[in-house]
């Protein structure tokens, strides 16, 4: 089980960012990408927001996304079995990396066709909480001429990463600026944060 956590470390150790393409099972994935059809379905889903408290604003030129959270004390088996792993992997890092995270908050992510996300950092400037930011890719039969790639600004330039279903992306919301490029089809996905409050 351990195992699959030392891509995502090494990789932030070696590159700024850290990627594992199956970091959860497959049927997992597919019922957590049913649950985000059916809440946008049911109109659950928001158009999401930047900034916190007094700056909070909707602005469709750097976003487009939809969202709604991940509440931790919902019954919902799957997204309780997601944030197990994710309990799993915290702790993992606090033993071995010392990280000193107590927290963490997740939501499903829906992009419209055409959608995007400027580049930005995940860190807000009157709040320094966020440590680390996750994305989980909730995508079927994703292919790369559909687009809709991760691009992250690092020191030696820029990676873009595919969002294949199942794939997690790690990197430091303080440090690592990125952006959600438009795509040619629906995107789906989890983005959160591990925090330390």
């Amino acid at each position: 089980m351990e195992e699959k956590y030392e891509p995502l470390i090494q990789g932030i150790l070696d590159h700024g960012y850290g990627t594992a393409p199956l970091f959860f099972d497959e049927s997992l994935i597919k019922g957590l990408r049913e649950n985000l059809l059916r809440k946008r379905s049911e109109g659950m889903m928001h158009p999401a927001a930047i900034g916190k408290r007094f700056t909070f604003q909707k602005n469709l030129k750097v976003r487009g996304d939809l969202i709604s959270w991940i509440d931790e004390h919902n019954p919902d088996p799957l997204e309780q079995q997601f944030l197990g792993a994710i309990d799993a992997f915290v702790q993992y890092l606090n033993r071995t990396c010392y990280t000193g995270i107590n927290g963490y908050e997740f939501h499903y992510a829906f992009y419209e066709e055409g959608s995007f996300y400027r580049r930005h950092l995940d860190q807000f400037q009157q709040d320094r909480g966020r440590k680390f930011s996750v994305v989980t890719y909730l995508n079927d039969d994703w292919k790369p001429e559909a687009g809709g790639e991760l691009v992250l600004y690092l020191d030696g330039g820029e990676q873009s990463i595919c969002p294949e279903g199942g794939r997690v992306v790690f990197f430091k919301s303080d440090e690592i600026e990125h952006e959600v490029k438009a795509a040619r089809r629906d995107r789906l996905s989890i983005a959160g944060w591990l925090k330390a409050v």
